[in-house]
């Protein structure tokens, strides 16, 4: 079911970073697809298929480097990019990418992809937050996708078999019921990550005073 709250507001420096990232993308993307919302798509959600691919083989790396249970994390994340590529391809079946945009699609991948895996390494809480705040603003602009089609400025054509088997839905299916259903998995990309960004930060909130403790007289 589709949350529309679920916005967190930053508290410290990381979280800012992270929502200040966010939005000067959102500024670039705007400016470059406006309401061409299928071929925006297509290229963004390329992207936003990766974070859980890195985010599932870090933690399976830190699972066998530390011989723990990884509590769920990585099948959620590998869950996370599946979702994400099925959402693209859905998009490309219905936008019809053309040769400059699959060309940005590998320039967009390959910068993304290096730029997150750095930044996972250096911080795993600012990583989900990041993605956390990508997921509300792709809620954004898939809100809006879907009053462009209720406008009729979009037609709403019959939805791709692809899309009609991967979420089940009705075999008369247009466009506006798989806006709906993609909008639906962002809105929960977003509370898990935003979840996962809670949960580092209280461990390490604890393991900060753990340490404290060690030197308080």
């Amino acid at each position: 079911m589709f949350d529309r709250e679920g916005h967190r507001t930053p508290v410290d420096f990381s979280d800012r970073i992270a929502l200040g990232l966010t939005r000067l993308l959102r500024f670039f993307a705007d400016a470059f697809f406006r309401k061409r919302y299928g071929h925006r798509a297509v290229v963004l959600e390329t992207v936003a298929a990766v974070p859980g691919m890195v985010g599932g083989m870090m933690n399976h790396l830190k699972s066998l480097r530390r011989m723990r249970d990884d509590e769920g994390w990585i099948h959620t994340l590998l869950e996370e990019a599946e979702n994400e590529r099925m959402h693209l391809m859905t998009f490309v079946a219905i936008a019809r990418p053309n040769a400059f945009e699959r060309a940005l699609v590998l320039v967009a991948q390959g910068v993304f992809w290096n730029a997150y895996f750095m930044l996972y390494l250096m911080s795993q809480k600012t990583a989900h937050r990041l993605v956390a705040y990508f997921e509300e603003e792709a809620i954004v602009s898939y809100t809006h996708f879907l009053e462009e089609i209720d406008a009729g400025r979009f037609e709403n054509i019959e939805a791709p078999q692809l899309a009609i088997d991967y979420w089940s839905l009705p075999r008369n299916a247009r466009l506006r019921d798989v806006v709906l259903a993609v909008r639906n998995d962002e809105a929960g990309h977003r509370d898990v990550n935003h979840d996962f960004a809670d949960k580092l930060s209280k461990k390490a909130g604890l393991q900060a005073r753990e340490l404290q403790a060690l030197f308080t007289p």
